[in-house]
């Protein structure tokens, strides 16, 4: 890994969280990890180009099939890939053809670029990851090999304990907040060999008092409601909360700072 080194452009691929859920703008698009990366690295490089074909709700093989061959033929010098989990979290979940599909993915980015960049997810504390951790943590370690294998860096967001903490997550219990978002790109200018500009994203938030039990049950009805129902009722009807929408930043541009 090099120390402060130069990259001329950045292709993001993946799903909800490359896409910045729930990091949320004034104008209602979303910003996120990628976008705040990108940010700091264009204001290093004069010309510094970005392209996020992010899109939310996508499974790994639709990355691949949708995601994959376009960013490889940018030939960007860094290339992010962030994927699989969403197939984790579905009741029926064969991690074998997972596995498959994330090292095609690998396979065909780490040649076309100067850096691929992989991650190990953050996982919120709580019911929903003690349910699932054996598949992440399964994922996980496909992506070590994978990393290994292929020259590529990873990012340990599942091993930071501030990116566990419930309070840098949004309400829907999926997705980070902003400052989550923030500590995220931190974690990756790091991982690229970039000085640090926080070098404690890892530490956790000070400890709080937690909400009275009124006000938990309150949340978890709101949460019911407002998220858990509907993401059920596409997994009944094969929806995706992706379905119809374009990729993010679909071409390999000059970077413009929207924050």
């Amino acid at each position: 890994m090099q120390t402060n080194p130069t990259y001329t452009s950045l292709v993001a691929v993946g799903d909800s969280f490359t896409e910045g859920m729930s990091d949320l703008l004034p104008d209602g698009t979303y910003r996120g990890w990628a976008d705040l990366l990108a940010a700091r690295m264009a204001a290093r490089t004069p010309g510094f180009r970005y392209a996020n074909l992010a899109v939310r709700g996508k499974l790994i093989r639709q990355i691949v099939d949708e995601q994959v061959d376009v960013a490889a033929a940018m030939g960007a010098d860094v290339v992010t890939l962030v994927g699989g989990l969403n197939d984790t979290l579905r009741p029926k979940c064969d991690m074998g053809r997972v596995r498959g599909l994330l090292e095609e993915a690998v396979e065909k980015l780490a040649p076309s670029c100067k850096q691929l960049v992989l991650m190990r997810s953050p996982g919120r504390r709580g019911p929903v990851l003690e349910r699932f951790r054996p598949r992440m943590e399964e994922l996980f370690a496909c992506v070590d090999e994978l990393a290994a294998r292929r020259g590529a860096l990873v990012v340990d967001l599942y091993g930071a304990p501030s990116l566990a903490d419930p309070r840098l997550w949004d309400v829907d219990r999926l997705h980070l907040t902003a400052e989550g978002h923030r500590r995220v790109a931190e974690a990756v200018w790091q991982q690229l060999g970039h000085e640090p500009e926080d070098t404690e994203w890892r530490t956790p938030m000070p400890t709080t008092l937690p909400p009275g039990w009124l006000m938990r049950r309150a949340a978890d009805v709101r949460f019911a409601r407002q998220h858990l129902l509907p993401w059920i009722g596409r997994r009944l009807t094969g929806r995706s909360s992706g379905d119809g929408l374009p990729p993010k930043r679909p071409e390999l541009l000059p970077y413009e700072d929207r924050m």
